[in-house]
């Protein structure tokens, strides 16, 4: 058994020939249900914020981008609320360079994008694997079992270290299937 990642924007084609008869799933916020509800877009509600006591979040990302300061924006707690998978994102273009993820809604420190990783998006997006997609989690599980499994994502960084690329969601699952910590 081996769960695998690919991008999303490799086709078919690439996807039969580089990996023969092994299942292919759509992980990302455009998959099909109940795939989809892996995506950390999705809102699953009631998920808590880290350092942040009694507070909750609707996604993952939701969590991210609230947590996330720039040179001309502090943390923005309406994405906490955000019910669709759209308009989540801040971006350097509005509102200047990243600083960091503030340590919680009301927090002093600012982490720095590895820690951020490591202290806010990893422990968030395996409570929701434990708690709110374990369905999922254990279709996959069974999938894998009987063979080889596709899973796709724009991004198919797995290193948390590698801050030059986007961390894959899809790579973090397989992590959490074959019971590896990223």
């Amino acid at each position: 058994m081996a769960v695998r990642v690919a991008s999303r924007r490799r086709g078919a084609a690439w996807l039969a020939r580089t990996h023969p008869g092994a299942p292919v799933v759509d992980v990302t916020s455009k998959g099909p249900e109940p795939w989809v509800r892996l995506s950390p877009f999705y809102p699953h509600g009631g998920i808590p914020v880290p350092f942040t006591p009694g507070v909750t979040a609707q996604s993952v990302e939701g969590v991210w981008q609230a947590l996330k300061v720039f040179e001309h924006a502090d943390v923005d707690r309406a994405k906490l609320d955000v019910r669709t998978m759209a308009g989540l994102k801040r971006t350097v273009r509005r509102f200047g360079p990243v600083l960091g993820h503030r340590e919680g809604l009301a927090g002093d420190r600012l982490l720095p994008y590895e820690e951020a990783r490591r202290m806010i998006y990893l422990p968030t997006y395996r409570w929701v694997l434990e708690h709110r997609a374990a369905r999922e989690v254990e279709a996959l599980r069974e999938l894998s079992a009987r063979g080889d499994v596709v899973l796709l994502d724009y991004t198919t960084n797995g290193d948390v270290a590698d801050l030059a690329t986007p961390l894959s969601h899809a790579a973090l699952i397989a992590a959490h299937l074959e019971d590896r910590r990223p």
